[in-house]
């Protein structure tokens, strides 16, 4: 099994996560988004990141790949059991890429007016999460979750956004801390995403 990833990219992070989590064995191929090499290109039609190469099956797009490890290697479960729970988890899902990953691929990629703009909402947006932080040890889950592994690689890039929360939102930064401390999360980091927090 093999992985195109970015060292940078908040999709390709969560994947890292999800296959670290689960002790997956693979390879990571990490590569300019810029410079995509031949093969990928002539894996993927979207020349686009993650990509995963898993025999003769090739997966594009975070959230399938995801989904397929997750029923590929189903333990440990990084989704609930109950049909609710799913629903639950999957509409929490939605949020963080519909809310909060286009607004840090603005910061990322944006000119100084519209990065700031996007800063503001992002901070807006977690300050007004608190509370769901704060509710169970993992997010509205007593179970590291594929919400866990999409969130994670946004609290941990906030200090390289630029974006510091009141003591008001502690209860973010306590959620992270937990996260972060967890060994799937420490073995998927890339040199330059470790840099985020020198």
């Amino acid at each position: 099994m093999n992985l195109y990833t970015s060292g940078t990219s908040i999709e390709c992070h969560r994947t890292r996560i999800v296959l670290s989590e689960k002790e997956i064995a693979h390879e990571k191929l990490e590569v300019d988004p810029k410079k995509l090499p031949e093969d990928l290109i002539d894996l993927n039609p979207y020349c686009s990141l993650p990509t995963l190469v898993d025999r003769d099956l090739v997966l594009h797009n975070s959230r399938v790949i995801m989904e397929y490890l997750e029923e590929r290697f189903p333990h440990p479960p990084l989704m609930p059991v109950g049909p609710v729970a799913r629903a639950q988890t999957r509409l929490a899902l939605f949020r963080v890429e519909n809310d909060w990953y286009p607004l840090a691929d603005i910061i990322e990629t944006k000119g100084d007016k519209l990065a700031a703009k996007a800063r503001k909402e992002l901070t807006e947006s977690l300050i007004s999460s608190v509370e769901v932080f704060n509710i169970m040890p993992f997010f509205l889950s007593d179970f590291f979750t594929m919400v866990d592994a999409s969130i994670a690689p946004i609290l941990w890039r906030l200090p390289h956004y630029g974006i510091e929360l009141p003591k008001s939102a502690n209860a973010v930064y306590d959620y992270a801390n937990r996260i972060f401390e967890r060994e799937g999360f420490q073995l998927s980091l890339t040199e330059s995403e470790r840099e985020y927090r020198l």
